[in-house]
């Protein structure tokens, strides 16, 4: 494969995966069972602010990017890519997505927004622009803390949870199946969406991206 066609199929992954980052979130916001961690902090502030989900993602993913500066953290492409494109996706989702009564809607929602979320991971991270800004964010206190990567993230997903449940945020069935089964499907779909290497031999995919720090955007 080409340098062109490389950079070229990486950019159409991180666009198309950012995209459906945010289809995934309005799916499991649609579900009510429970979002993701990060999900239940935009939702709770939504409801406190009066502003959409996917404008209140938005406000938190340049605010904890700014959070890298303390942190000697570099952005890249994906990183400032994903603070807009998520939230403006989700809104986009959203419009279209009648709402859900019915437990036997709300279930497939619930599973299709996990799935897909596993899909929309693997595709952004393989594209290698840069890891998300919450992604960055525990990868940073990693390095500054030299406390584990699992410590990091565990504290703010359970402190994200915490105040967005208080804020008003849905935590349910659908926030636990996400956070068992997430992990295992990202790791999927990076190895279906790796992007040759140059030297045509070996793949490129999120090899540098310490193991269990796959979250959301």
């Amino acid at each position: 494969m080409s340098t062109r066609h490389r950079l070229g199929r990486r950019l159409i992954q991180l666009y198309a995966g950012l995209a459906l980052y945010g289809a995934s979130a309005a799916l499991l916001l649609r579900a009510g069972l429970g979002m993701e961690p990060w999900g239940v902090l935009h939702q709770g502030l939504a409801k406190l602010t009066g502003l959409t989900i996917g404008v209140v993602s938005i406000i938190v993913g340049a605010a904890v990017l700014l959070l890298w500066i303390p942190l000697r953290q570099r952005p890249g492409l994906g990183t400032v890519s994903n603070v807009f494109a998520v939230g403006l996706a989700m809104d986009g989702t959203l419009a279209l997505l009648p709402d859900a009564r019915s437990v036997v809607v709300r279930v497939p929602l619930l599973l299709a927004g996990i799935v897909l979320n596993g899909v929309a991971t693997g595709l952004y991270i393989s594209a290698r622009f840069g890891p998300g800004p919450r992604d960055g964010l525990m990868t940073g206190l990693h390095r500054r803390t030299g406390r584990s990567i699992r410590l990091m993230r565990t504290g703010i997903e359970v402190a994200v949870v915490v105040t967005g449940f208080l804020l008003g945020g849905t935590v349910g069935i659908g926030t636990v199946l996400y956070a068992v089964s997430i992990g295992p499907l990202a790791q999927l779909f990076l190895r279906v969406f790796a992007v040759p290497a140059a030297s045509g031999g070996s793949t490129v995919v999120a090899a540098a991206t310490p193991e269990g720090v796959i979250l959301p955007p």
